[in-house]
């Protein structure tokens, strides 16, 4: 898998959340390591959502892991509480905003 097939994947997940009553700001940046490696960033910004193929300098938390944890992670079949104690993923930043990333994986569902 490429990094290109990856992001494709990962956004149209990720954009199948409604956010649309979130008005706080959470931005999240992604390190994929590995397989497929390379950074993007999930936004949420007045109530929509942007998933971009940049690093994202004024995000609230940083996620690193392998292409194979995140589209877990994505698809909702592990838990990022799980995979962080697990030490499948790791987390730089404001941890409160780092937890509400599980709130965007169960808004797509």
């Amino acid at each position: 898998m490429t990094y290109a097939e990856l992001f494709s994947d990962i956004k149209s997940q990720f954009m199948a959340a409604d956010v649309s009553d979130i008005q706080e700001h959470l931005a999240y940046q992604f390190n994929i390591t590995g397989e497929a490696s390379g950074i993007f960033y999930v936004e949420v910004k007045d109530g929509k959502l942007y998933v971009e193929p940049y690093e994202y300098f004024d995000r609230d938390a940083m996620f690193t892991c392998s292409a194979d944890t995140l589209k877990k992670l994505a698809a909702g079949t592990l838990d990022p509480v799980f995979a962080f104690t697990i030490q499948k993923l790791k987390v730089e930043g404001d941890f409160d905003k780092a937890l509400r990333f599980k709130e965007l994986i169960d808004r797509k569902r």
